[in-house]
C-alpha cells in the first residue's frame, strides 16, 4: 500500500499541537512553582522576567481554546450521528454514483446482487451474481451495506463524543489549577500580613 503523505503530515502537526499543549501547561505549571520560592542569586533575573508573563492568563485562553475545540468536534460527532439515521438514503446515492467495477467489488464483498435487489437498480454480473437467476436468488446490498456504515460510523462518532469527553475533563483540571493558584496565593497574602513568611 502506498504511504499517504498527506495523512503522514497531519498525524505529525497533530502530535506537535498536543505537545506543544503539554509544553504550555508544564511551563506554566513550573513557572509558577519557580516564581514563588525566594530570590537567590541564581533565580533572581530569570524569575524576576518570569513574572511579566501572563502564567494564568495563558492558562485560561487554553481552557477556553479547549472549550472551543471540545464544540468543534461535539459538532462533527454529531454531524456524523445524524448522518447514520439516514444510512440507507445516503448509501443508495453512494452506490449508484459507483461504477460497475466498484459495484461489482461491493457485490463480491458483501456476497449480494444489485442495490435493494436484483433489479432495483440491476446487478453487475461477476462471479458472485454470473447471471439473473443466480442474481434473483440472492439478497440486495442494502442490508450489510448499512450494517457495515453503521459500524464504521458509530465508532467515529463514539470517538468523537470520547474527545470531547477529555477535552471537559481538560477544561475542569485547567479551571481546578486556576483554584488552587489562586487560594495559595490568598494564604500566601495572610501570611505574610499575619509576619509568617510565605509557605
Amino acid at each position: 500500500m502506498p504511504r499517504d503523505n498527506i495523512l503522514t503530515a497531519y498525524i505529525v502537526v497533530d502530535i506537535l499541537f498536543v505537545t506543544t499543549g503539554a509544553l504550555l501547561i508544564i511551563f506554566a505549571i513550573n513557572t509558577k512553582a519557580e516564581t514563588s520560592k525566594e530570590f537567590t542569586k541564581e533565580n533572581v533575573v530569570r524569575d524576576l522576567l518570569l513574572t511579566m508573563c501572563p502564567l494564568d492568563g495563558w492558562l485560561k485562553l487554553h481552557g477556553y481554546m479547549a472549550v472551543v475545540c471540545a464544540i468543534f468536534t461535539l459538532v462533527l460527532g454529531l454531524d456524523v450521528w445524524f448522518e447514520t439515521l439516514k444510512a440507507r438514503r445516503n448509501l443508495s446515492e453512494i452506490w449508484v454514483a459507483q461504477p460497475a467495477a466498484t459495484q461489482s467489488l461491493l457485490q463480491q464483498t458483501m456476497n449480494c446482487c444489485g442495490y435493494a435487489n436484483s433489479t432495483s437498480p440491476p446487478f453487475v454480473p461477476d462471479t458472485t451474481c454470473p447471471n439473473a437467476l443466480v442474481a434473483a436468488a440472492q439478497l440486495g446490498c442494502v442490508a450489510p451495506f448499512a450494517k457495515e456504515a453503521n459500524s464504521f460510523l458509530d465508532l467515529v462518532f463514539t470517538g468523537a463524543f470520547g474527545i470531547v469527553g477529555i477535552d471537559a475533563i481538560l477544561v475542569i483540571c485547567t479551571a481546578i489549577v486556576l483554584k488552587d493558584r489562586k487560594e495559595k496565593e490568598r494564604y500566601r497574602f495572610i501570611d505574610e500580613k499575619n509576619g509568617a513568611g510565605a509557605f
